[in-house]
């Protein structure tokens, strides 16, 4: 075996290793995700009424650009926040792609839409410079918040410790930023886009907001 050979040996024997631990991780995250999720109705899903847990953090704009978001920032809205695990995942880009090729009826309800990972800004931004047929989400018109000290994961409940992931949670914070739903899911099950339409429109009318 000539010394490129076995370069190249090595560095797949390396890989192969870190995607085995990656999954074995993701096993256990979707393992303690569904044990979170048995605690909810059977439905999974939650109602509060308490105030939700403010955030400040780094973000990727629609528009491209890095910035900074928290919570205040949606007051007077309601606001749809969308964690997922991590970026460059199949199964978490067709759900963001989604929910932002349904930005238009979730404004229509006067409600924002974020989404939120462990990821950095960095890694938001790569992602969306590829385009969807490439794995890639493209470009977006919603926030993608990156929550790198976890600290947000961990506030809204949805952190696991062990990989530092977060579960896929699914939340409604009301125009008095009071969190209204929770939902948490295991890791590889998505969450349809009218599901929430649907919790939005539920709230507004146990608010009394008038429907468009």
């Amino acid at each position: 075996m000539d010394l490129g050979t076995a370069v190249w040996a090595k560095r797949k024997a390396l890989a192969d290793g870190l995607a085995a631990q990656d999954s074995v991780k993701r096993t256990r995250c979707s393992t303690a995700a569904a044990e979170n999720s048995s605690s909810n109705n059977s439905n999974g899903i939650r109602i509060f009424g308490r105030c939700a847990p403010q955030f400040r953090a780094p973000t990727l704009l629609p528009n491209g650009m890095p910035s900074s978001v928290s919570l205040d920032d949606f007051k007077g809205r309601y606001l749809v926040i969308l964690f997922y695990p991590s970026a460059f995942t199949s199964a978490s880009c067709l759900e963001i792609t989604g929910f932002n090729d349904s930005l238009e009826q979730f404004n229509a309800l006067d409600c924002s839409v974020v989404v939120c990972s462990t990821d950095s800004e960095y890694a938001h931004y790569h992602w969306q410079r590829k385009e969807r047929s490439e794995g890639g989400v493209g470009r977006l018109w919603l926030p993608m918040l990156s929550d790198r000290t976890r600290s947000i994961s961990r506030s809204y409940n949805v952190l696991c410790e062990e990989t530092g992931l977060a579960f896929r949670g699914l939340f409604v914070v009301d125009k008095l930023q009071r969190l209204r739903v929770s939902r948490v899911n295991p890791l590889l099950a998505d969450r349809p886009v009218d599901e929430a339409l649907r919790l939005v429109v539920e709230l507004r009318t146990a608010d009394g907001e008038d429907l468009v």
